[in-house]
């Protein structure tokens, strides 16, 4: 019996479905939508300097790697299925269109935060 590639794929398209849901939203809200208005004045926790710090520290560096990492693995995930629900025929370039961009955007994303 030949072995699967999937669980791996299954598992980081469940981490990423996980993360998205509990803080996904409140990301895009804080980062594009408050705080470019303005909402947070200017005693509050969240101002862009603690933002760029957390992101220079090693563990800060390691979450938002996680986060950009997750998010495109159960991107890629979801897209390959749902071309297989929209009856586009799945061969070896549709599975290395869409992991291979989740793949070079976590490299691409780890090297610019191991740099900065």
């Amino acid at each position: 019996m030949k072995r699967s590639t999937q669980p791996p794929f299954w598992l980081l398209f469940g981490a990423g479905g996980m993360l998205s849901a509990l803080v996904g939203a409140m990301l895009v809200f804080l980062t594009g939508i408050a705080a470019p208005l303005g909402l947070f004045g200017a005693g509050t926790a969240f101002t862009y300097e603690r933002a760029a710090a957390f992101a220079h520290q090693p563990l800060g560096k390691l979450a938002v790697a996680a986060v950009i990492a997750l998010f495109l693995w159960h991107g890629a995930h979801r897209i390959y299925h749902t071309l297989h629900d929209f009856g586009v025929r799945l061969n070896a370039f549709t599975w290395l269109a869409c992991y291979g961009v989740a793949l070079a955007g976590t490299i691409t994303a780890a090297v610019a935060l191991a740099v900065v």
